[in-house]
């Protein structure tokens, strides 16, 4: 075992020796530690936390009680394997918050960035890829093989289908199914994930410039009723533009994927 000297660890919690724990740790009543996991310096584990598998968890993070981090996947396929949780720097896990290790056939790696926050009952399924300042609300759920790029925000209750992408500063509304890929800075609501919109409150928030906004807003309208077939019109769009926003919106269209993309309505 490997416990720095200030770090400060309940007598009621069970702590394997294997465990690597950082600088100013703090391990509260009755959590469980496994043997392959490491916390890094001033990592908080409120009470009744499980954190196992062969997991990392990255400084200043903050686990409310009843989190369960590194368990394995959900994933009929997976036969023990050792597989990886890689969780980076002061994110907030909240009650009864759960992410699973990765699988061998997906990579072996389930990570998420820094600074993002997963609220009550939020899940996070194997080999799923979560950027920065993500935001999971209430009961959300990400099947397995997502990718969640930074400043994505995903409403409560929503599901995310597996291996669906989410580009950059995308917002899912409340209770909303997501089957296939979200386009950056895209607004998705409705029960079957329609794109409806960009998310204009969020780059407003994040003090985009306006002349990318109204570039961004005149993109969104050549997408939805420019002539000729779809991918036509992305591949316009991208030969025509200046903005590197609308860029982004270009590469991640015409980028390979697993799903099928949301279309404007």
């Amino acid at each position: 075992m490997s416990i720095a000297a200030t770090a400060r660890i309940h007598p009621s919690s069970v702590v394997d020796p294997g465990a690597v724990i950082g600088d100013r740790v703090e391990i509260g009543p009755f959590c469980v530690v496994g043997p392959e996991v490491s916390l890094g310096a001033d990592v908080v584990l409120k009470s009744h936390v499980v954190v196992t598998g062969q997991t990392e968890i990255g400084e200043g993070c903050v686990l409310f009680p009843g989190a369960v981090v590194g368990e394995i996947p959900q994933d009929l396929k997976f036969k023990g394997e050792k597989t990886r949780l890689v969780v980076g720097k002061r994110n907030r896990i909240r009650e009864g918050a759960t992410m699973n290790t990765g699988t061998e056939g997906g990579g072996g790696v389930t990570r998420v960035g820094d600074d993002c926050l997963f609220m009550t009952g939020a899940h996070v399924g194997h080999d799923v890829q979560v950027g920065n300042r993500v935001i999971l609300a209430n009961q959300a759920a990400l099947a397995g093989h997502c990718i969640i790029a930074d400043d994505v925000i995903i409403g409560g209750l929503s599901g995310i289908h597996q291996f669906v992408r989410i580009g950059r500063g995308a917002i899912i509304g409340a209770v909303t199914m997501v089957t296939n890929d979200v386009m950056p800075y895209g607004l998705v609501q409705a029960p079957r994930g329609e794109l409806d919109g960009l998310n204009l409150v969020g780059l407003k928030r994040r003090g985009v410039d306006r002349s990318d906004i109204t570039a961004l807003r005149a993109a969104f309208q050549m997408l939805a009723q420019g002539e000729g077939a779809f991918m036509d019109r992305v591949r316009r769009l991208g030969e025509e533009t200046t903005s590197p926003y609308v860029t982004e919106i270009v590469d991640f269209l015409l980028a390979e994927s697993d799903r099928h993309f949301l279309t404007p309505r």
